[in-house]
Formats: structure tokens, sequence, C-alpha cells
């Protein structure tokens, strides 16, 4: 399996656009797998994608995302309130879409690598919170680009911080809203809080153990053409609860260079489990290697010694997105 440099697609331009129009003015910025190489301080990483018949190895350096995005607000609107359309004229749909897994196509596309963003989710944001609100940004354009709309209904990344905005701890099950959540084929995800407390949400069967995309497509064969791949490891820095865990936030979600002494190492969830009775949690499973972008998506058994990126026990460092409405 070859991953060549994908065209970027600007989506969050079209994302900003779309949440400047219906909900007002954006608020002001602040700021188990192969063997992927770690990232340097500049953020650069490496993609390893293998089938059982070839072994290609991309190496790329991480461009900078600093003036990439910017944070946009909502007025509250709800679907039901909008009058729904599925345009980007400023209407909210009203289709039922509220949740999915970053496929590895979206974030090389608007990381502009092959190796993925890593740890670092600012997006161009700054100052406190700023790798949060950037990991929403990035969610927000990844849905609008699925759904014209779609970024009006505000969505959030399904990450923990030490510190949030206002200097407080922010864990990850209480930013999403109170649910329900359907992915975008309509698909029940869970209907509330309660129905995400386990090891699998108790989603619709067809996708509890396939989290899919955000085209509705099972995360383990994003390409139905080809086999499937190891990209089970998602970002949550959180314990199996949605709580924090303290020292798995790749700096709250600012850091990308691979040093675990001075980053930490990001705690991932399985978007699909590893077998029947192991590696099931969908939110709080292991540890990441590191927090260096990088690509690995080869079954090894987990991370191996010496790879720092996120993607060293089988993943690229892809997030969980809900949106507060359905």
């Amino acid at each position: 399996m070859r991953f060549a440099r994908l065209p970027r697609l600007r989506l969050a331009s079209i994302a900003l656009a779309a949440v400047t129009t219906a909900c007002g003015d954006p608020e002001p910025g602040a700021g188990e797998s192969s063997t992927g190489s770690s990232g340097s301080a500049s953020g650069s990483g490496s993609t390893t994608a293998t089938d059982a018949s070839a072994s290609t190895t991309v190496s790329t350096t991480t461009m900078s995302t600093t003036d990439e995005g910017s944070s946009g607000g909502s007025d509250g609107t709800s679907a039901a309130d909008s009058g729904g359309d599925s345009s980007s004229s400023g209407g909210i749909p009203t289709e039922p879409f509220s949740f999915f897994v970053t496929s590895l196509r979206a974030m090389q596309e608007l990381s502009g690598s092959d190796a993925g963003f890593g740890g670092d989710l600012r997006y161009g944001e700054r100052g406190a919170g700023a790798g949060l609100r950037g990991a929403d940004l990035i969610c927000a354009a990844i849905a609008e680009q699925s759904m014209p709309g779609a970024a009006a209904k505000q969505w959030r990344a399904f990450l923990s911080a030490s510190e949030g905005e206002d200097g407080n701890p922010v864990n990850a099950i209480d930013r999403i809203g109170e649910g329900p959540w359907y992915d975008r084929l309509g698909r029940v995800v869970a209907m509330d809080k309660a129905g995400l407390m386990g090891e699998r949400p108790d989603a619709d069967p067809v996708i509890a153990d396939d989290l899919p995309n955000e085209d509705g497509v099972p995360n383990h064969q994003p390409d139905p053409t080809m086999r499937p791949v190891d990209n089970h490891d998602t970002l949550t820095g959180s314990d199996g609860n949605g709580m924090l865990m303290q020292g798995s936030t790749c700096n709250d979600w600012t850091a990308a260079a691979g040093d675990v002494g001075s980053e930490g190492i990001p705690r991932v969830g399985h978007s699909w489990p590893r077998s029947a009775n192991n590696g099931r949690h969908w939110i709080s499973e292991h540890d990441a290697g590191g927090c260096a972008p990088g690509v690995n998506i080869m079954a090894e058994g987990g991370p191996q010694p010496g790879d720092y990126t996120v993607g060293a026990g089988g993943g690229y460092g892809g997030i969980y997105c809900f949106a507060l409405y359905p």
C-alpha cells in the first residue's frame, strides 16, 4: 500500500466560511505497527505503509500549520431551528451526522504532510487552550468537507487537557454535549453519555467494533479495494471514562517533537478492537510511542522501541470528533 502526497483542499477555509456565515464572527485566535521514525523539534515525522505484498516507506517533513487556522464561534442555533439544508450557504444540515474518526487522508491534507499532525493540533491557534481549539477546528473542517454546512454543528475533539482556556483541567467526556450522536450515514453511535461508557460505544452493531470516518467508511478498511490496515490508535489523553490522564496529552496537544521527557506520551483508544477479547477500549487502551508525527499501519504488536510517533502502535494520530447538535 502506497501513500502519495495528496493535494490540499483548504478544508479549513471552507469550514470556517460556513461557521462564520451560520454562527457569527469568529472569536479571536489565541494561538501496533511498523517502524516509523520520530519527529524533530520542527515537527518532522515518517510514514510507513505496508500491505502483504510490498513495503514502501515515505519520509516527509511536516509543514508548519501556524497560519492555517482561526477560531470560529456559534450562536447556539440548533439543527431543528435552522430550517436546515446541506449547502454551505449558512443552513445547518438536518441530516443526523455528529460523530466520526478523522481519516488518514483528511489529516494528511489538513496538516500538509504525509506524516500528519502528530501531537500538535493547534492548527494556527495560540494562547491558553490552543491545542483543543485547533483540534475542534480540524474536526469542523473535515465535517464540512464531507457534508457542506456541517461545520456549524459545533464540533468538539474528544480530547482531555491539563489546562483549558480558563487554566482548569478539561475532560474529554465533558466537551461533547449530551447526545445523541450519529455517524455520517445516520447510524447510532450512542444516544447519551451513558452509551459511551464501556469498552465499545452502545452503537449500531454494524459500526460498534469499527468506528467510521467522516464519510461513514469503516476505519479498519478505509479503502475497500485494499486489505484492512492496522490504524486503530486514536488520540484521547483520557482514561476509560473520558477523564484526563496527566502527562498523556502532548503538552495539551501543542507538542510534536517526540521528546518523551518534555512532552509525555499520549494516551490512545482503539477505533476498532484488536480481537474479540483484547485491545477493545475505544477511549483508553495504551500509550502511543510519543508525540512526533508518524503513520504506521503494519501490525507488529505494539509500539516499537525507539519509535516516538503517535502512530507507533498502529495509527496516524487520528482523533474522535463529536458535534454538539445531531
